[in-house]
């Protein structure tokens, strides 16, 4: 059974319809709960919160000073979201978040622990691919993990 605290972890492969609706799994909406807030992610992806999960970052942000974090909090705050899920648990993706990440019809939903990010199915592959076996176990090695 999942918990209200477990980590967020899967890949999921979903498609989104010529409005930018596209259904998040059923898993990631239970543990997202309402209210949870999509904005741009790095790396051409965006990023699904909880209210909690947004709350800790957006305090995190406003700890920030200088002119670089105030760019960084204005880009993250005006590009962010509260969708509502349709009765078949879809969310509409507005166009200006679309454009960020590419997306257009094949999409996937991973779950990266504290969130879930959206990808262009094709740009995940592909930024997925980059990093190796190999290349994971060095950068544990160099974490000390």
């Amino acid at each position: 059974m999942i918990t209200l605290n477990a980590p967020l972890m899967g890949t999921y492969n979903h498609t989104m319809d010529a409005k930018g609706r596209m259904a998040l799994p059923t898993k990631f909406r239970e543990q997202l709960g309402t209210g949870f807030v999509i904005t741009i992610g790095l790396e051409g992806c965006l990023y699904v919160y909880s209210a909690e999960e947004w709350d800790k970052f957006t305090e995190q942000l406003r700890t920030l000073s200088g002119a670089l974090a105030k760019q960084a909090i204005r880009k993250y705050a005006a590009n962010a979201v509260i969708p509502e899920a349709d009765k078949q648990g879809r969310v509409l993706i507005p166009q200006n978040l679309r454009d960020h990440a590419g997306l257009s019809h094949d999409v996937t939903i991973i779950g990266n622990l504290n969130r879930a990010e959206i990808w262009d199915s094709a740009r995940y592959e592909a930024n997925n691919a980059r990093f190796s076996d190999e290349e994971l176990s060095a950068a544990l090695d160099a974490l000390a993990f």
